[in-house]
């Protein structure tokens, strides 16, 4: 259930407010993203991590990523770690706003077929 449309655009802004010092990896990430390759921008916001792991930009664009992949939990805990990292960031906070909505609904849909 792919949802990159409303995401992406906020995941450009984030990249640019936030200084990383895997900015290459960051903006590589982007790049494959736009081309809807979410396994390889994983990759690529994965290793920005590695070499800064207080990265919230890369962790937004992972956090982004993840849900692409299905994978809601670590989609979460990326979304709340870069929230943490970079409380009053605006472009973090509506893809997390988003996210939940989207969560939220989802659960909801799960629920009802129980």
């Amino acid at each position: 259930m792919p949802v990159a449309a409303p995401l992406l655009s906020l995941l450009l802004v984030a990249t640019a407010t936030s200084p990383s010092s895997g900015p290459k990896e960051v903006g590589f990430g982007i790049d494959v993203a736009r081309k809807g390759l979410w396994q390889e921008a994983r990759f690529r916001f994965e290793k920005a991590l590695v070499v800064d792991p207080d990265n919230a930009s890369a962790l937004n664009n992972l956090a982004i990523a993840l849900e692409q992949q299905g994978e809601f939990a670590k989609a979460r805990e990326a979304y709340e770690k870069a929230l943490k990292l970079r409380p009053g960031n605006v472009y973090i906070q509506q893809n997390y706003d988003l996210f939940r909505e989207a969560d939220d609904k989802r659960n909801r849909k799960s629920k009802k077929k129980s």
